[in-house]
């Protein structure tokens, strides 16, 4: 994350990065699965989602990221998250998701 400074872009920048793009590897990896196994992928999205909200929450926190900044990010990843919820409360009215599902 390019607007974070020097001390938080590679702890902090870093990790939401890296929760961000395992949450886009996640939901391309649903889009190509047998609609069985879709679920699982979708939660995952969703749990490094919400990682990446936390971070960048934390961020903001310990000002590392100015309120403006900080209220852009968090509205498109507000809205994500929705669409996302949209999507596993589709996944569940078509089929009941397997038991003992993990989330990594």
């Amino acid at each position: 994350m390019p607007h974070l400074p020097k001390s938080a872009r590679y702890t902090l920048g870093e990790k939401i990065d890296v929760c961000l793009l395992e949450t886009a590897e996640f939901l391309f990896s649903a889009s190509y699965v047998p609609t069985s196994e879709r679920f699982l992928f979708v939660r995952r999205a969703g749990a490094k989602l919400d990682l990446a909200k936390f971070f960048l929450q934390i961020a903001w926190e310990i000002k590392a990221l100015d309120t403006k900044k900080y209220a852009m990010l968090s509205e498109k990843l507000d809205e994500i998250g929705r669409m996302l919820g949209g999507w596993i409360k589709q996944l569940l009215q078509k089929e009941i998701p397997p038991k003992g599902g993990i989330i990594t």
